[in-house]
């Protein structure tokens, strides 16, 4: 199974789990039915942040599952997950730090770090 057809996969199997017909998430999103399956089955990858976040709101998606969407958005489309990329590109902080990180930063580091971050109020 490709990237693609993951991030489909998923995307369907929230649908299915909030019993929402194919024909009413496609109008609700406003795109074509045929569209909209095909991204689903992963013919076409996933669209922009727009649409991930009106299938988000759609789906009633909690954090762990809008997460999840976003990263495997990113991977389908072989690119940063789509809610990260405006803030690396307006961020020179964060680019110079993940630049310094990708040759020396363990995972362990990184877990750390965001560790620390998640106790910052």
């Amino acid at each position: 199974m490709n990237d693609k057809q993951i991030f489909g996969a998923f995307l369907k199997s929230k649908r299915h789990e909030r019993e929402i017909p194919v024909r009413a998430m496609a109008e609700k999103i406003d795109m074509a039915v045929g569209h909209y399956c095909d991204i689903e089955s992963g013919r076409r990858p996933p669209l922009d942040l727009e649409f991930l976040n009106k299938a988000i709101s759609i789906l009633n998606l909690g954090d762990e599952d809008k997460l999840t969407l976003y990263d495997l958005a990113g991977k389908a489309r072989s690119a940063a997950p789509p809610d990260l990329t405006e803030y690396i590109k307006d961020s020179e902080p964060a680019r110079i730090a993940l630049r310094v990180a990708k040759n020396k930063a363990s995972d362990e580091d990184w877990a750390r770090f965001a560790k620390e971050l998640e106790g910052k109020e």
